[in-house]
This record gives C-alpha cells, sequence and structure tokens, in this order.
C-alpha cells in the first residue's frame, strides 16, 4: 500500500485515542461516551492496519517516519517510527484495546465517561511507546500509561483490593521510572545530548558505560516485565483490578519490548558480557510462574501467575542474541497479547456473571457455558505451546536457540513448561468440569453474541498464527537480522 510522502500515519494513529479522550469525559451519557470509544478504537485499529499495509518488511530501517520538534531547547523532537520488531504490535494493541471496549459492561458507574477517557489514553500512551524515536518522547508515554491505569484500577477494582493494587501498581511503576531517565539521560551525555534513537545506536558508549546503562534499563524495564522479585504488583493488580483492564496490562509486554528495543541495541557490550544475567532471570521467571501457578485458588491468579512463566521464556529467546530468538520472543508476545488477553476478558465476563472466578466458588462451569469453557481451555493450551497455535513456533524456536547457548536454562525452561501445563489444566478441571453448582453458576448465560465474536477473532488469529507461523516471520526477519548484526558488528 502506497502512501502521500510524509504522511503522518503513525502520528495520526497515536493521536486518535488521545482525542477521544477528553470526547468521551464531555459525552452527556454513558451510550455516547461508549459509543464514542468504540469508533475512535475501531479508527485506531483500522489505522494499525493500514500502517501494516504499507510498510515494506523487506527493508530494516525505521519506516513511516514522522518528525516535528516538540523541546527545542533540549532537542527533543516528536519522532515516530517503527520497524519490524514493532509493527506488529501496532494492530495486536488496538484490536486487544477494541476488544476490552466492546466486551466491558455497560453499568460502569460512578463515572461512565472517565472509564471510556482512561481506557483511550491507555491506548495512545501504549501505542506511542511502540512508535517512540525519541528516547524522552518514549519515556514520556512510558509514565503516561500510570495515571488512567490508576484511575481504572482504584474506581472499577474489587472493593477494598482495588484502590490498594492500584496504589501498588503506581509506585512501583513510578519507582521504575527513575532508573530508566537516567539510562536514558547517561546515554544523551554521551552522544551531545541527543535523544533521537537512530543516532544513539550508531554511537555506543564505552564498556563501562554500557553496563551501568544496561543495569538500570534491567531494574527499569523488570519492573514492567515483570522479572521475579519485581513481579508483587502483578497478582495483586490481577486479583484486585478489573479483569479487562488486566487484560491491558497483562496482554501487553511492555518491559520486554523496552529490553529489546533499548536496553540491549544501546548497550550491547554490556548485555552479552551478561547473558548469564538475562538467561538466569528467565529461567527463574519461568520455573517461579510454573510453581507458583500451582498454589492458586483463582482463575485470576493462574493466569497471571502463567504470565510470569511465559515472559520468563521470551527473556531466554533474547539471551540468545540470535535473530531466530529475537523472531522467537516477538512472535511469543504477539501470541500472549491474544492468550493472555483473551484469557482475562473471558474471565471479566465470568466475573460479571457469577460475581467471582475464585475456584471455591466454581464447578461445572462447562454446563452451563460451554462456548466461554472452550474458548478459556483453547487460550491457556496456545500460552501452554500445543501444536498448531502460535504458541508452538514460539516455544519451539527458543528453545531450539537457548540449547544452543544455555543449554541448561533450556531444560529447565522445559521442565517448567511442563509444570505449567499442569498448573493449568488442574484448576481449568477444577472449576469448569465437575458436578454443576447451583446459585449463580447454575442461572448464568453463556456468552453474548460481542463476546462470542471477540473470542473467535482471537481464537482465529491463534490458531491461524500457528498453522501459517512464516506469515508474521517474514515481516520480522529483516530487522531481527539487523538487530543481531549490529550485536555481533560491535562486540566483534
Amino acid at each position: 500500500m502506497t502512501l502521500p510522502l510524509h504522511f503522518p500515519l503513525l502520528s495520526l494513529l497515536v493521536a486518535l485515542p488521545l482525542v477521544g479522550a477528553p470526547l468521551c469525559l464531555l459525552a452527556r451519557d454513558e451510550r455516547l461516551a461508549r459509543t464514542i470509544a468504540l469508533l475512535t478504537a475501531a479508527l485506531a485499529l483500522l489505522a494499525a492496519l493500514v500502517a501494516l499495509g504499507a510498510f515494506d518488511a523487506a527493508l530494516s530501517d525505521f519506516q513511516l517516519l514522522h518528525r516535528l520538534p516538540w523541546i527545542p531547547g533540549l532537542g527533543v523532537d516528536w519522532f515516530v517510527g517503527v520497524d519490524g520488531l514493532s509493527i506488529l504490535f501496532l494492530p495486536a494493541t488496538t484490536l486487544l484495546f477494541l476488544a476490552a471496549l466492546v466486551v466491558s459492561g455497560r453499568a460502569l458507574s460512578p463515572a461512565p465517561g472517565v472509564y471510556y477517557a482512561c481506557v483511550l489514553l491507555l491506548e495512545g500512551a501504549t501505542l506511542g511507546i511502540f512508535c517512540a524515536l525519541d528516547t524522552l518522547l518514549f519515556f514520556f508515554f512510558w509514565e503516561l500509561t500510570l495515571l488512567p491505569l490508576y484511575c481504572l484500577v482504584g474506581m472499577w477494582g474489587l472493593a477494598g483490593s482495588g484502590p490498594r493494587a492500584a496504589t501498588r501498581y503506581f509506585l512501583l511503576m513510578l519507582g521504575g521510572g527513575v532508573p530508566l531517565l537516567l539510562a536514558f539521560l547517561v546515554l544523551a551525555s554521551h552522544a551531545g545530548m541527543s535523544f533521537d534513537l537512530p543516532s544513539l545506536l550508531a554511537a555506543p558508549p564505552g564498556r563501562d558505560i554500557q553496563i551501568l546503562v544496561f543495569l538500570l534499563f534491567l531494574v527499569g524495564f523488570g519492573v514492567k516485565v515483570p522479572l521475579v522479585p519485581l513481579h508483587t504488583w502483578l497478582p495483586s493488580l490481577a486479583l484486585g483490578g478489573p479483569a479487562a483492564v488486566t487484560a491491558l496490562v497483562v496482554g501487553m509486554k511492555l518491559g520486554v519490548y523496552g529490553l529489546l528495543r533499548f536496553a540491549i541495541p544501546l548497550a550491547p557490550v554490556a548485555a552479552q558480557d551478561m547473558h548469564w544475567l538475562l538467561a538466569g532471570l528467565g529461567t527463574l521467571g519461568i520455573l517461579y510462574g510454573a510453581v507458583a501457578t500451582t498454589a492458586q485458588s483463582n482463575l485470576r491468579g493462574v493466569v497471571a501467575y502463567g504470565s510470569i512463566s511465559h515472559v520468563g521464556l521470551a527473556l531466554l529467546g533474547l539471551a540468545s542474541f540470535s535473530a531466530a530468538g529475537l523472531q522467537a520472543t516477538v512472535l511469543l508476545l504477539l501470541g500472549l497479547t491474544l492468550a493472555t488477553g483473551g484469557s482475562f476478558l473471558l474471565l471479566a465476563g465470568l466475573q460479571r456473571r457469577i460475581g467471582t472466578t475464585d475456584l471455591t466458588a466454581l464447578s461445572g462451569v462447562r454446563q452451563r457455558m460451554p462456548r466461554l469453557a472452550g474458548f478459556f481451555l483453547l487460550f491457556g493450551l496456545a500460552g501452554m505451546g500445543m501444536p498448531g497455535t502460535i504458541g508452538f513456533p514460539a516455544e519451539f524456536l527458543i528453545v531450539v536457540t537457548t540449547l544452543q547457548e544455555h543449554s541448561g536454562a533450556a531444560l529447565a525452561a522445559l521442565f517448567g513448561m511442563i509444570v505449567g501445563a499442569g498448573a493449568f489444566l488442574g484448576p481449568y478441571r477444577s472449576a469448569f468440569f465437575g458436578p454443576l453448582r447451583p446459585g449463580a453458576v447454575a442461572e448464568s448465560d453463556d456468552l453474548t453474541p460481542r463476546e462470542f465474536a471477540v473470542a473467535l477473532v482471537f481464537a482465529v488469529l491463534l490458531i491461524g498464527a500457528g498453522l501459517f507461523p512464516g506469515v508474521l516471520l517474514d515481516v520480522l526477519r529483516v530487522s531481527a537480522e539487523a538487530w543481531a548484526n549490529r550485536l555481533s558488528l560491535t562486540t566483534g
């Protein structure tokens, strides 16, 4: 697809939700606010698909560039663009946000306009994270995600636990932003106070500075990944926040994206010197997440701790520093956006029907909600890497590449994946099979048409990408090879 020269498509994409947010606040009633939010999210998805169509996967350079002066006194620009490593996250992000709005309930008191405005603000900030090519612009969007999430979790979370989860999340992420900002400032000071990502990539600092920068990035992004032991916000958010909002947080793996976009390319020597640290943290996450999942008594906790195990696997893929490992990591992240995000959206529907997702209150759900049970099983199996879903080629490639560099970590990962599979299937059987529990479970209805449509789209994409992974891998290949070559040339 050919666009007019210098058409600011990515700026338009980021701006759409940011413009829609205040319109939702000004809406007179909930129905109008919901209509504005849905229309805005649908237009954002369309713009993301147009960007994907206009992207040339045969080029490794950043594309669809748009640059404007933003803070001239500091040399900071509004500078956006994408390459093969970020372009696929745009339609994935916009699809997930649109799905969350479609399945959200209509009784969003006390302030439905605020709810929809916060969701759109969060979407715009997330898209900005994937598009920003100026490090301070990236940091601006990174911090911008905190305000809407604090409001969404604090106002619409479960009574009592919601505000506590919001406060914990906000403070931990605010603290994690300090080392990120410090790392960007250190890099800029060694590049003539340039915050331009392409310029920083072209002139990496010395080894000692890289070690400092890499450790700062590892802590700052590690809070969002989340790395163990920086993960404490995730269980409280998953259990106390709205399930649909949790789908947006857990579904988008922004922390891992930050590592592959900034931490490793901007400090390549330090990253490869500390490959053991990346591999060790990944292995710890896989094993901890799998074992912790076995102790959960709530389906939200099962999915949340399972995601910790999954991002540990993504870290192993990055630690290989190979093009194949990076392709597999991005493929895994895209699959988790659909599988984990879809699981939480289904749990949001289960919460509305029954009032809880605790295992002690669930039994025989499949008898009343066979569609919900079937899709939840599919999404869980996709997260486990079942053949025929996107998880299989992603996890297979990660294990193969890891065996070549960190054979012990790869074997530990296989063990953790087996434990994680059992940790999911046990609670699933307890909640969805067995005798039908009287009361709310027995009186509940299955998925509504709009919920079924969302789940079906997610299922088709998970299976389609699993059967034909080459389509996505081809988009990633050239940029992944350039990423790996840059590392080898820098350290060679």
